[in-house]
């Protein structure tokens, strides 16, 4: 492994995620309460023994670049894990797909002299024992190897689906067509890849080379450089995800790993995180998922002395720093430093960090992104008629999604902070959407900020006295 470098493709916009990616990278974005995206990737590296990893970075990269700095470092000796901002080191020009962020850093492959290079993806929800992959692409001499999953047919069309011969040869590849080919041995199934390959370096120089001087070329790895490899009969195998195993893990745990590319994709992966008997297992201590440690206090869940009930919570996770104060709280996400006040009611929704839903305000099926504020009696996800008219961020199947900072009166138009307001106003995804909806409003320059947390804080419990000199 000390031979293997390991290249993670980081750079990704996540247009469909908006408007949670107005600001961040799709690797970036919050996950599961206390994780980020990037964090599940980067485990699986670290937990496989690999410790010669960069990150390539490229879009909306400052949160990203803060957390990795911050809360990912390995010492010791031929050590090391760096971010690769695009440095335009092959032209005037930014990344212009998956293969050309890699052939921008040849250098890296050049120095470091490995004998094979791990090409990860870093927008997936999942747990790989690496390791395991590249001891197969080492038995079988392949020049890359494919990691591939079942899925079901109607959803291959969003993957690269792969044809295999019974050797695990790759000979046919299909990026993301409307028709795509089942496995011969289950129609309803389509063998996809999920964008994650081990290649040999000497080939992954030479492919790249060639696909830079190609003026037709979108420069992509599945779209460009697998078709061609396949074509002119290179061994291009494949590793079946379904025959890895975590250590630590039952036999029996099924696999999984989830594509959140979509806000309705993102939503369902992060309830199945809390769900009775969730399919991703996070407990278990042979395998942690590693995030950023927060000084942050218990959470806590406080009956209130006024005439509300005790707090009634289902299947939901609460993290640290956070005050729970409300009547129901049922299959949710709660992120660290957020405050329920009495008498609120949450359903299936997702509150990233720093939020606070206000006194007997109700919610069903809505994210919010970091630091949003509900004031007291709003209510939200009940009426989708009202609900159209009030939030401009809403599913084909009715989650509402709330932009970082955003303040929801109980009657009236919803209001962005001023920073949020100019990115979404300006984003090219999030723009067309804010052009038919009308009934927001954009905070004064002065007013609170997008990063200032809505959650727990003293001087909300305090004596007056002290939360005036508080402020």
């Amino acid at each position: 492994m000390k031979k293997t470098l390991c290249m993670i493709m980081a750079g990704g916009k996540g247009s469909r995620l908006i408007p949670l990616t107005c600001h961040r990278a799709k690797p970036s974005v919050p996950f599961g309460g206390r994780y980020r995206i990037i964090d599940f990737v980067m485990s699986n590296f670290v937990n496989s023994g690999y410790h010669n990893i960069y990150v390539l970075t490229q879009y909306m990269s400052s949160s990203l670049i803060s957390h990795l700095s911050r809360n990912w470092h390995i010492s010791g000796m031929s050590k090391n894990i760096e971010v690769v901002p695009a440095q335009m080191r092959m032209g005037e020009h930014w990344y212009r797909g998956t293969a050309d962020s890699i052939y921008q850093n040849l250098n890296l492959l050049r120095d470091f002299k490995a004998q094979n290079v791990a090409v990860f993806g870093g927008d997936h929800i999942y747990k790989f024992a690496i390791d395991q992959m590249e001891a197969e692409h080492n038995e079988s001499r392949a020049d890359l190897t494919i990691a591939a999953f079942p899925v079901p047919i109607e959803e291959a069309h969003q993957f690269g689906v792969i044809q295999i011969n019974k050797h695990k040869q790759v000979i046919g590849f299909q990026e993301k067509v409307a028709n795509p080919s089942p496995m011969p041995d289950n129609p309803r199934m389509c063998l996809v890849s999920m964008g994650n390959y081990f290649f040999n370096r000497d080939v992954l120089e030479e492919a790249l080379i060639q696909d830079a001087n190609n003026p037709d070329s979108r420069h992509d790895f599945g779209h460009d450089i697998i078709p061609k490899l396949v074509r002119e009969g290179a061994n291009v195998r494949v590793y079946n995800f379904s025959d890895n195993r975590i250590p630590g893990d039952p036999d029996r745990a099924k696999h999984y790993w989830r594509d959140v590319g979509t806000i309705e994709s993102y939503y369902r992966a992060n309830m199945e995180l809390r769900s009775p008997l969730p399919s991703l297992n996070m407990y278990n201590r042979n395998w942690r998922i590693r995030t950023a440690q927060r000084d942050y206090p218990p959470a806590r869940f406080v009956k209130h002395h006024g005439t509300f009930s005790n707090v009634d919570i289902v299947d939901s996770l609460v993290c640290e720093g956070s005050i729970i104060s409300c009547d129901i709280l049922q299959k949710s996400l709660i992120s660290y430093d957020c405050f329920i006040h009495a008498g609120a009611v949450v359903y299936d929704s997702i509150l990233f960090s720093g939020c606070d839903i206000g006194a007997k305000a109700r919610l069903s099926r809505v994210i919010m992104d970091k630091n949003c504020s509900i004031a007291s009696g709003a209510v939200l996800g009940e009426d989708r008629q009202l609900d159209e008219q009030r939030f401009p961020f809403i599913t084909p199947s009715g989650i509402i999604v709330l932009p970082k900072g955003t303040h929801v009166p109980a009657e009236g138009p919803i209001e962005f902070t001023h920073d949020m307001g100019f990115l979404l106003e300006n984003d090219p995804a999030a723009k067309p959407i804010l052009k038919n909806f009308t009934n927001y409003k954009i905070s004064e320059r002065t007013a609170r900020h997008s990063y200032d947390s809505a959650g727990p804080r003293y001087r909300q419990f305090g004596p007056k006295s002290l939360r005036k000199g508080a402020q």
